[in-house]
């Protein structure tokens, strides 16, 4: 086997190209924009159900909805780069050092479903949202919510917030 063979997408990779799509119409974008409230969220069925997302399994549909929630509101154009903890410490000026981003990941951390780590994640993508530094990994986030085994994505979150160090002050440092 060769190492220019295709690699497969994953899940996430294929819903956030899938998304990214759908938002260039503007109905679409703008139900799911409300597709993380309890109260609005079916608006956004139509869309996650085309994708084939069983919409009765909440352990299913919460993640894809979160997700497509915050690119539609985040207007994103293409999945970014920065997982979730390095995206939490960039919202703050003191990063990782920061208590109150501390604050925000250890609340992530203490999720013990999926379903919980959705909700908290609500508040969290309108933070990283306003701050406007961050371009999300959706496609990664969503895998980890998809397939959530909470010691290695809890792990893995934790070591992208801790790794992560503000470039201005690394280089001010040298």
């Amino acid at each position: 086997m060769s190492d220019d063979t295709p690699k497969k997408e994953s899940r996430g990779q294929a819903f956030t190209r899938f998304i990214i799509n759908r938002m260039q119409d503007n109905g679409v974008a703008a139900a799911l924009r409300r597709a993380d409230n309890p109260n609005t969220e079916y608006q956004s069925w139509d869309t996650l159900a085309a994708f084939n997302i069983e919409l009765d399994k909440p352990w299913q549909r919460l993640p894809y909805a979160a997700v497509a929630c915050a690119m539609a509101k985040a207007k994103a154009e293409k999945n970014g780069s920065i997982g979730i903890g390095q995206a939490i410490a960039r919202c703050y000026e003191d990063g990782r050092e920061s208590e109150q981003a501390k604050a925000k990941l250890r609340r992530l951390l203490a999720c013990d479903s999926v379903e919980e780590a959705c909700r908290i994640l609500r508040p969290l993508f309108s933070l990283i949202n306003s701050k406007g530094n961050s371009a999300l990994d959706y496609a990664k986030l969503l895998d980890d919510l998809l397939y959530w085994n909470n010691k290695t994505t809890k792990s893995r979150w934790a070591q992208d917030f801790y790794r992560y160090q503000d470039k201005d002050k690394t280089e001010a440092n040298a």
